[in-house]
């Protein structure tokens, strides 16, 4: 059997040891600009120095060689062959099945976003938070993230929350907080509410408990260097930090690959993707039916590409194997910089813990446990 794995982020290196486990004689091939993990997570502790650039990359060549993998180092330009030839600038990497968890990408059409920082873009954004922030002697910052109208769940606003609450105590731990003005915006009335019915008042209550200002339920029309420009008014800013709603990758323009309306490839809750045979999706690049809550997060991707690393297996050795279903799920902690909020939400309800300073230490330790397996 062979599988090709397009990717190198959570989903995909959860996939590649799902089929290792599943089909130890098989040969996968994963293909990706480079052999390295980004741990996005931690990001938001490049601005306090709680974690620099090199803490965050994990080299991957000595996982995929104790996994036995082939790893090609390439861009994917297309997917032909129903599935079964991927193709890069340089190679055509062919299959038996394929699994896509090459994440999306952020809809940078709004005017004037070159002005903003997006901070899951990667580590240079995290770091140019950092300079810009020990730079400033005082001013407003303005922190916010929108949506993709066609695809809900298309959006990663837990890690907008998180800079709101690490600037504000980053702040106040330099004793300079009262030189600066933090304002929240977004769209909705009622930010975060895919995290529980209850959230966003929390976390809104949170704010204001932190002297976070908010300007909310007011669309966003655009951005200048100096501003942040909604239906509501502008909001006057000396940095802007902005995190856009997610569609697919570039590439999948160039397939005949089903898509969304919001531009994610289309899959069932099998993580097939719909018309084609022995292809899967998992992460950021898929539109999956089920709550309208579900999150685009790591945790995610993990319970994604274990279905679909799973299923890929099962159907190829056994065309009427019992196929295994996604099990939505949410999980995170919200970090503060000092303290955690622990998020829970499946289908039994949701679970909301106020901050609590051991939930900071948790994520730290999550970190930790997560990459080791990575690391060798």
């Amino acid at each position: 059997m062979r599988f090709t794995v397009i990717g190198a982020g959570f989903a995909a290196l959860t996939a590649v040891k799902t089929l290792r486990k599943l089909a130890k004689d098989a040969e996968i091939t994963v293909v990706a600009p480079q052999a390295e993990l980004v741990y996005l997570p931690s990001i938001i502790w490049l601005p306090a120095g709680l974690r620099t650039a090199e803490d965050l990359k994990v080299n991957l060549t000595n996982f995929f060689k104790k996994m036995r993998v082939n790893f090609i180092a390439g861009r994917v330009q297309g997917i032909y062959d129903g599935g079964r030839s991927v193709h890069t600038e340089d190679d055509v990497i062919h299959n038996d099945a394929l699994i896509i968890a090459s994440g999306g990408r952020f809809i940078k059409k709004l005017p004037g976003i070159e002005h903003v920082i997006t901070p899951c873009e990667g580590i240079p954004s995290g770091e140019a938070i950092r300079d810009r922030l020990a730079a400033m002697q005082s001013g407003t910052i303005a922190l916010g993230f929108g949506g993709n109208p066609n695809e809900p769940a298309a959006m990663r606003g837990g890690p907008m929350f998180e800079f709101v609450f690490n600037i504000e105590c980053l702040l106040r731990q330099q004793g300079r907080r009262d030189q600066f003005k933090l304002v929240f915006f977004n769209p909705k009335d009622k930010p975060g509410a895919r995290l529980g019915p209850d959230v966003p008042s929390k976390l809104v209550s949170l704010m204001q408990k932190k002297g976070v200002e908010t300007h909310l339920g007011h669309k966003i029309n655009g951005f200048t260097a100096n501003s942040v420009q909604t239906e509501g008014g502008d909001i006057a800013a000396d940095l802007i930090l902005f995190m856009p709603g997610m569609t697919g990758p570039a590439w999948l323009d160039n397939t005949s690959l089903p898509k969304s309306p919001g531009g994610m490839i289309v899959a069932n809750e099998h993580t097939q993707v719909e018309g084609f045979e022995h292809v899967y999706v998992a992460g950021d690049a898929g539109s999956f039916p089920g709550p309208d809550w579900q999150p685009k997060q790591a945790h995610a991707a993990d319970i994604q590409a274990k279905v679909a690393a799973t299923n890929a297996v099962r159907l190829l050795t056994d065309e009427s194997a019992h196929l295994e279903v996604i099990r939505h799920e949410l999980v995170c902690i919200v970090d503060t910089l000092s303290h955690g909020i622990f998020i829970k939400r499946n289908e039994k309800g949701s679970r909301f813990l106020p901050p609590l300073r051991i939930m900071h230490y948790a994520k730290r330790f999550f970190e930790k446990q997560y990459l080791r397996q990575y690391r060798g």
